[in-house]
This record gives C-alpha cells, sequence and structure tokens, in this order.
C-alpha cells in the first residue's frame, strides 16, 4: 500500500518551481507517519508573502491556500500560532494566518 500523499501535494510541486533554478525538482517526501509533503512549500510561501505584499493577488492568494495543509504536516503553525501570524503589520503573513485558522477551523468540524 503506498503512502497517502497531503491535500495539494502533486499541485505544490509545480508550484513551488518558481524558487528553484531551471531544471531543478523539488521532491514530495515521506514523513514518519507515512504521508507524503511537498518539498520547498516554505521557501515558496515566503516568496509568495512578499509578492503579496507588493500588491499581487489572485493567483498568489490561491497558491498561499493550497500550501496551508503542508504548513500544518510539518509543524510551521506549532512553532508560530495562527494568531502569531495574524498580528503584525505585514498583510502576507496575516493572510496566511486567517487561512490557516479558517483551515482548522474547517478541520476541527469534521
Amino acid at each position: 500500500m503506498s503512502a497517502p500523499i497531503l491535500e495539494h501535494t502533486e499541485q505544490l510541486g509545480a508550484i513551488n518551481q518558481k524558487v528553484v533554478a531551471d531544471g531543478e525538482n523539488l521532491p514530495a517526501v515521506t514523513l514518519k507517519d507515512g504521508s507524503k509533503v511537498q518539498t520547498g512549500t516554505v521557501a515558496t510561501m515566503l516568496h509568495n508573502i512578499e509578492l503579496y505584499n507588493a500588491g499581487q493577488r489572485g493567483m498568489i492568494e490561491k497558491e498561499l491556500e493550497l500550501a496551508i495543509p503542508t504548513l500544518i504536516k510539518v509543524g510551521l503553525f506549532d512553532l508560530f500560532s495562527p494568531d502569531e501570524w495574524v498580528a503584525g503589520a505585514n498583510p502576507g503573513r496575516r493572510f496566511v494566518g486567517l487561512k490557516a485558522k479558517q483551515y482548522l477551523a474547517g478541520m476541527a468540524e469534521k
């Protein structure tokens, strides 16, 4: 039986190509619990926050939202809670924090 693939892992593989040199590929890796996550997601999120803060919306917002399940899985929101992401004056960080809170609330309802 193959390892479960986390939500949007395949889409993130394509999105995360924006932060690596041409010809390079970022692999999906299997975590100890057997789930697969796409490497490069944190780096791409930081890049997309910069773009968001520069005024880009639309696709950047969608890419940030798609990253939320992987960011949760790798423990980013254990290190800094969604409320900590929302605090402060950084609009991109706030967007990610709000989307993480929404996602986590949806998970709690299931």
